[in-house]
């Protein structure tokens, strides 16, 4: 009889079946079994964001979570958001706000950006929402809060604001 897999993963749109260490976790997973080397490898704890993907339209810290605990699940890494030949609108801003300097980061930063332009269309509040009742207004501070899980080593931080920003704009006029 045929094993199950230890996980089923659904990544960009393709389907994965994980039969390998079940203490493994969904970065090492995504890195090393799928060749998916976009999602980086920063600190491995969970505090600077390198490794941020979109798991069922939440953005996480793939180093903090198992491989198996996503069966089923519907994950995004930058891969999946766009391509040298086709960038999403925030993949362009980045490069026309130069969002990045060393680059490390930006997969991450990219990731949660994407995730965190949906929860503020959603109406979903934060830290410093003034009124969680209502839609939260998207001032600098909105979007420093909700980014400030991802960490920029470089300082690129205003570039950064000024891509996420543009992209919102564009994605709102697009609306």
């Amino acid at each position: 009889m045929a094993q199950r897999p230890a996980a089923r993963l659904s990544v960009n749109g393709q389907s994965h079946e994980y039969h390998g260490d079940p203490r493994r976790s969904l970065l090492d997973v995504l890195r090393l079994d799928l060749g998916l080397t976009g999602t980086k490898k920063g600190c491995d704890h969970g505090q600077c964001g390198a490794c941020t993907v979109i798991v069922n339209g939440r953005r996480i810290n793939s180093c903090l979570t198992l491989a198996v605990m996503h069966d089923e699940d519907e994950i995004t890494t930058i891969e999946g958001i766009g391509t040298p030949d086709a960038l999403s609108t925030l993949q362009a801003a980045f490069v026309a706000h130069d969002g990045f300097q060393c680059g490390y980061c930006t997969p991450g930063q990219i990731c949660s950006a994407t995730a965190m332009i949906e929860e503020i269309r959603q109406g979903w509040p934060s830290a410093v929402t003034a009124d969680p009742a209502h839609k939260p207004a998207v001032a600098d501070a909105e979007i420093r809060e909700r980014m400030s899980g991802n960490l920029c080593r470089c300082g690129a931080y205003d570039n950064i604001l000024a891509a996420i920003r543009d992209a919102m704009a564009q994605t709102e006029a697009a609306q």
